[in-house]
């Protein structure tokens, strides 16, 4: 059947693999390190996680260069470890969730802050704060089977080489494997979706001009230009 127009797909590349991987579904965790929930000032107890989403298009793959957005004079970095799936399902364990997991990327979640507290503020939905083009850059995965379970490991992320972030993946209050169960009682997971896991303390402003370079071990870096 044809249709009116054909629409690009989102991929991600693989290191060390000729295929990419195709970006369906966007789903990001809010405060999953105790220090940056106190940075936002919010318990950092071990509640339930909670999750928002942003369209497959608001990833990108940085050729060096990643746009300012429009609307905002508050632009903040938030380093993630993202969480690639390969297979899906319902209502899972933490065993099966593993068996989902196809890999890791390093990537950013680009808040528009300015327009997140304001929205807060007036009761409102924050989409527009966390979903708009290009708010999440996402550097090429690595896969699984190549770099193993991943439990530990610095994540840090610096902007025109001074230090911002510093955390470690072992410091997430909810695990890699928990928040897939947990999301998989929200919606029934699907191959191709992807998860932002949350950011450690020390989120700041982002301008035009700036140098961002993110890094986590065992899985990359992701360095990029706001232009």
């Amino acid at each position: 059947m044809k249709t009116v127009f054909d629409l690009p797909a989102v991929t991600l590349p693989v290191n060390g693999r000729d295929a990419r991987f195709p970006v369906g579904r966007v789903f990001c965790v809010g405060r999953n390190y105790a220090e940056h929930a106190r940075e936002m000032g919010a318990d950092p107890g071990r509640e339930a996680p909670f999750f928002f989403s942003k369209p497959a298009s608001a990833v990108w793959v940085p050729d060096g260069k990643v746009p300012y957005p429009s609307r905002t004079t508050e632009l903040h970095h938030e380093a993630e470890l993202v969480v690639a799936l390969h297979r899906g399902g319902r209502s899972m364990t933490a065993e099966a969730a593993r068996d989902c997991v196809y890999g890791y990327g390093v990537g950013i979640d680009f808040t528009r802050r300015d327009l997140q507290a304001d929205a807060k503020r007036q009761g409102r939905p924050w989409d527009t704060a966390k979903g708009f083009d290009a708010s999440g850059p996402v550097s090429a995965l690595v896969a699984v089977d190549d770099c193993g379970w991943l439990e530990k490991g610095a994540i840090t992320l610096t902007l025109n080489g001074e230090p911002r972030q510093r955390g470690d993946l072992s410091d997430m209050i909810w695990k890699v494997d928990e928040i897939i169960a947990e999301l998989s009682t929200y919606y029934t997971l699907q191959a191709g979706d992807i998860i932002f896991t949350g950011t450690p303390a020390g989120v700041g402003a982002v301008n035009e001009g700036d140098v961002v370079l993110a890094t986590i071990d065992g899985v990359g870096r992701l360095e990029f230009t706001m232009v």
